[in-house]
């Protein structure tokens, strides 16, 4: 039983959104049991707060407060003049639901103009938690002809908004943030998400560039080290290239006409 204040600002912060049905989908939380945490009849998990928490921009706490601090703390967060951060924190997860399935292992295929004429293969995991979905990416490449060997990785947020799917990634080596947009899988091509990345370039300058990116589900398990072994800068024509993916990246790198740095 919910003695506090938490059943009225969820109900409260339920009546924003077009019907609790939605909010359950949306949440993957059981109608029945999440009618008992609106009408105070039991109290949600931390973890089921947490995603409560989340998909309404809030903190878990917020909804210890009383009635009128919780209404001011909610309008607050949607207002962008006040909390920006706040404003782009609640872009995730987006419908958790509708990400669910595309949670696991990844190999993802892109270009650089730090590596003319190559693709870039890196290693990446989609994972769910406590009411968020994250990312984290390795790239490794090393070119023995000229000494070099770069390692990237990055950790980021996922969201899935209006039927597309967003990626925003910081380096933990470096100050540096990108963004990939991906179209769902299709009906009869669930192995792929295909869409495109924006970032800046490893070399020279830092300079910006954008990139058909496509990534190749791995499933649910994978051998963590034999995918970052498999990273790597990789010439266009490499047999170690699906044909999906060398055609995808050929003809879009070409339709978007990415220019290679000077």
């Amino acid at each position: 039983m919910d003695d506090g204040h938490l059943a009225e600002n969820l109900r409260w912060a339920c009546s924003t959104k077009p019907s609790i049905s939605l909010i359950c989908r949306e949440l993957g939380i059981n109608r029945q049991q999440f009618n008992r945490y609106v009408t105070g009849e039991s109290r949600p998990s931390a973890y089921n707060l947490s995603r409560i928490a989340t998909y309404f921009g809030l903190m878990p706490a917020d909804f210890e407060r009383p009635e009128k601090g919780f209404r001011e703390r909610f309008r607050e967060i949607r207002n962008p003049g006040n909390a920006i951060s706040d404003l782009v924190q609640s872009a995730f997860p987006g419908d958790v639901a509708a990400l669910r399935p595309y949670l696991g292992y990844y190999q993802t295929y892109h270009t650089s103009p730090s590596w003319p004429g190559m693709i870039i293969r890196a290693f990446c995991s989609v994972y769910e938690h406590e009411g968020l979905v994250y990312v984290k990416t390795v790239e490794r490449i090393r070119d023995k002809g000229r000494e070099i060997s770069q390692l990237g990785k990055y950790q980021g947020l996922v969201s899935y908004l209006r039927d597309r799917i967003f990626i925003v990634e910081k380096s933990t080596l470096q100050h540096l943030v990108s963004e990939t947009i991906l179209l769902p899988a299709t009906v009869h091509q669930k192995l792929y998400l295909k869409g495109m990345t924006f970032g800046l370039s490893w070399r020279q300058a830092n300079l910006p560039y954008a990139s058909p990116m496509i990534w190749r589900h791995l499933g649910t398990a994978a051998d963590t080290r034999k995918g970052v072994a498999e990273c790597g800068a990789l010439p266009i024509d490499s047999s170690k290239i699906p044909p999906l993916v060398r055609s995808f990246i050929g003809d879009s790198s070409a339709r978007v006409g990415i220019v290679p740095e000077k």
